[in-house]
C-alpha cells in the first residue's frame, strides 16, 4: 500500500496517525508512507522518531476573535491553504498513494481535499466526541470517516459512509504490568494518584496538584507523581515553596516530562489530567479513574465533551476551569483516595468502553478503499 497520512497540531492528532501508519505497516510491510505535515510543526519530531519521513507544507490556523489584525492573519492563512492544497497535488503526482489518510489539524484539510478532487480515495479519522471543524469541513469529501465514538459520528452527520472503531493508542496502554511496574515505582500498598497538563503544562492542573500536596504530604497511604511539563515547572516549583510543600518525601515525585506513560498508568489509581481524545483513549485502555479538568482554551469546548464521555459512563469526575476552586477538587481527590473500591469500580468502567482493535478496524476500512485496485 502507498499511503499518505497527514496531521498537525497536537500530538493528539499526530500520536493516532503514527498508530495508523505502525498498523498498515505491522500488516503490509512493503508498504511505503509518507506524512505531510505543517512547517517547523511538533510533527516533524514525532514522525521521525516512528521512522516515518515527512513532507512539510505551509499552512496556519484561523483566528477566531475578530479583529483588524486577525482579520488579515486569515486572509494570509486561507491564501496559504489554497498554495498548501496545490503543494499536495505536486506531492500526490509523485508519490501516486492509493490512499490519503486525515487525522485532524489545520493541515489535514488542504492535503484530504486536494486527493479528492483529484479522485484518489480519502479516509478522515476523527478522535474526538465533538468533531473539529476541519473533519467537519472535509466530511463530505471522504470515502470513509472513521469516527472515536457514536456520538462524533452522528454529529458530523454522513453516516452512510461513518464507522466507529474508536482511537488507536499505543498497545503498552493495555499491555503494561501492574504489579512490575508498582514495584519499580517503590509504591507498596499505598494509592498511585498520577498528575499532569500535557507536554507544555497546565496551570489549572498544577494548583490542583499543588493543592492535594500539602494534604496528603504527611500521609502514608498516597504516592503522588506530578509531571508539569516544560513551560510551567518553574511557577509550580515556586508554588511548592510558597505552600510549604517538602519536596524530599518519599511519596511525592515531581518531573517535568515523563516518557514512559504507558507505565505511569499501570502503576497508578487515579489520573489528574486535561481531556484530550487521546488522553481519554488512553485512560480507557488502562481502566483507570479520572478526575478531569478540560483546557478551556480549545476549540469549540471540544474537551468538555470528550471528558463527559467518561463521566456519563461513571468513570470520571469533571471540573470546568473557568471558576474552578482548586481547594475544593483537592477535597474531592482526598475523598478518593481514602475509597479504593469507588477508584476500582470507576476504572473498571473505564476499560468497558476501550477499543483495544481499533487501529485493526481502522486498517481493515482503509484496506477495503483500496481493495480491488
Amino acid at each position: 500500500m502507498r499511503a499518505v497520512i497527514t496531521a498537525g497540531g497536537t500530538a493528539g492528532h499526530i500520536n493516532p496517525a503514527i498508530a495508523i501508519a505502525d498498523e498498515i505497516m505491522k500488516n503490509e510491510p512493503d508498504s511505503e508512507i509518507l506524512f505531510v505535515g505543517r512547517k517547523d510543526g511538533m510533527e516533524r519530531r514525532l514522525t521521525a522518531d516512528a521512522g516515518y519521513r515527512i513532507a512539510e507544507l505551509d499552512v496556519h490556523g484561523l483566528m477566531r476573535r475578530v479583529t483588524p489584525k486577525n482579520i488579515v492573519f486569515n486572509i494570509k492563512s486561507v491564501i496559504c491553504a489554497y498554495e498548501a492544497q496545490k503543494e499536495a497535488k505536486k506531492l500526490f503526482e509523485e508519490f501516486a498513494p492509493d490512499v490519503v489518510i486525515g487525522c485532524g489539524g489545520y493541515i489535514s484539510g488542504p492535503v484530504v481535499r486536494a486527493a479528492a478532487k483529484m479522485g484518489i480515495r480519502t479516509a478522515v479519522q476523527e478522535q474526538n466526541t465533538f468533531p473539529g471543524i476541519t473533519t467537519r469541513l472535509l466530511a463530505r469529501y471522504a470515502s470513509v470517516i472513521l469516527c472515536a465514538d457514536e456520538e462524533g459520528m452522528r454529529r458530523i452527520g454522513f453516516t452512510e459512509k461513518s464507522v466507529v472503531t474508536g482511537n488507536p493508542v499505543r498497545q503498552e496502554f493495555f499491555t503494561a504490568k501492574r504489579d512490575t511496574l508498582r514495584r519499580r515505582w517503590n509504591v507498596g500498598e499505598r494509592v498511585f494518584v498520577l498528575s499532569y497538563g500535557g507536554s507544555n503544562g497546565a496551570a489549572g492542573i498544577n494548583r490542583v496538584a499543588a493543592a492535594f500536596m500539602k494534604r496528603h504530604q504527611k500521609s502514608g497511604g498516597v504516592f503522588h507523581l506530578h509531571i508539569t511539563g516544560e513551560y510551567t515547572k518553574d511557577s509550580f516549583s515556586a508554588v511548592m515553596d510558597e505552600l510549604g510543600i517538602d519536596r524530599d518525601q518519599s511519596n511525592i515525585r515531581v518531573m517535568e516530562y515523563a516518557d514512559n506513560m504507558p507505565e505511569c498508568y499501570a502503576a497508578c489509581d487515579l489520573i489528574v489530567a486535561r481531556a484530550g481524545a487521546l488522553t481519554i483513549a488512553e485512560i480507557k485502555a488502562a481502566g483507570r479513574a479520572s478526575v478531569l479538568i478540560p483546557s478551556p482554551n480549545v476549540a469549540e469546548n471540544h474537551q468538555f465533551h470528550n471528558a463527559m464521555s467518561l463521566a456519563n459512563a461513571k468513570a470520571a469526575l469533571v471540573y470546568q476551569e473557568p471558576g474552578m476552586d482548586a481547594e475544593e477538587v483537592a477535597d474531592k481527590l482526598m475523598e478518593l483516595v481514602k475509597s479504593p473500591d469507588v477508584l476500582k469500580k470507576m476504572g473498571e468502567n473505564a476499560k468497558e468502553g476501550s477499543a483495544p482493535k481499533a487501529a485493526e478496524h481502522i486498517y481493515s476500512h482503509i484496506r477495503a478503499l483500496t481493495d480491488g485496485d
